[in-house]
């Protein structure tokens, strides 16, 4: 199994194909070989959890079978020749699941996966169906934990993503190591309150926590490249 997250950005002149594209993109990923889920994604502004949609920015998160299925999207599918006619630049990362809990839509995405954790870089994966009831407090807290999040040691990028604004949210985090991700995750005590508050006051309706080992990557984004020289 691989996992690919693509988040591309289009010119201000061409925000409307990108709308277009989250409808016209559908059909061709549910017929797209070796893909066993995927998530057409819009993104916010400021690399979390965001109320500002950023309408440049989209994303595209999909399983693969193998490695094979995911070159042959990537080379050769109408999605992938969409991004490059009309967008400004893409950037790919492709991970294996090495932890996963919870649910995205009634299913399992990656599995009941239990992969090698090597030493470099990981990606975290947090994502929520948010109750309508328990929209005020899941929003009044998206700061301090972003702020902590961006100041935390080892903390390399993220992307603000999601379904539908407001109350289908996720970020995915990419972090210099497991340790580093484990220090933020368990190690501060505002972080550990929010976490213990979204179980005592039931913010969610289904969520889902996923870990990954990053194996590769390709573009840029913001004319950066976020893991240029931290890969083996």
């Amino acid at each position: 199994m691989i996992v690919s997250l693509t988040i591309i950005r289009y010119r201000k002149a061409f925000i409307p194909f990108a709308l277009l594209a989250m409808a016209v993109h559908r059909l061709p990923m549910m017929l797209q070989n070796g893909c066993s889920f995927w998530k057409l994604l819009g993104s916010g502004r400021n690399g979390t959890f965001d109320l500002q949609p950023d309408w440049q920015q989209w994303g595209l998160l999909a399983v693969w079978d193998d490695r094979e299925d995911y070159e042959l999207f990537a080379k050769k599918s109408f999605v992938s020749k969409w991004w490059r006619a009309l967008g400004t630049e893409n950037w790919t990362m492709l991970c294996i699941p090495v932890q996963s809990h919870g649910k995205w839509d009634g299913k399992e995405p990656f599995g009941k996966a239990d992969g090698k954790i090597d030493d470099g870089p990981m990606a975290v994966l947090t994502r929520a169906t948010i109750k309508m009831s328990r929209l005020k407090n899941f929003w009044s807290h998206v700061n301090e934990v972003a702020n902590l999040m961006l100041d935390a040691p080892g903390y390399i990028t993220s992307f603000g993503v999601g379904e539908a604004p407001v109350y289908r949210q996720a970020t995915f985090s990419v972090w210099e190591s497991m340790e580093h991700m484990k220090a933020f995750a368990y190690g501060s005590k505002q972080h550990a309150e929010v976490i213990k508050k979204t179980r005592s006051e039931g913010w969610y309706s289904e969520e889902l926590f996923a870990r990954f080992r990053i194996i590769e990557k390709t573009g840029t984004i913001n004319g950066k490249d976020p893991l240029n020289g931290l890969l083996k």
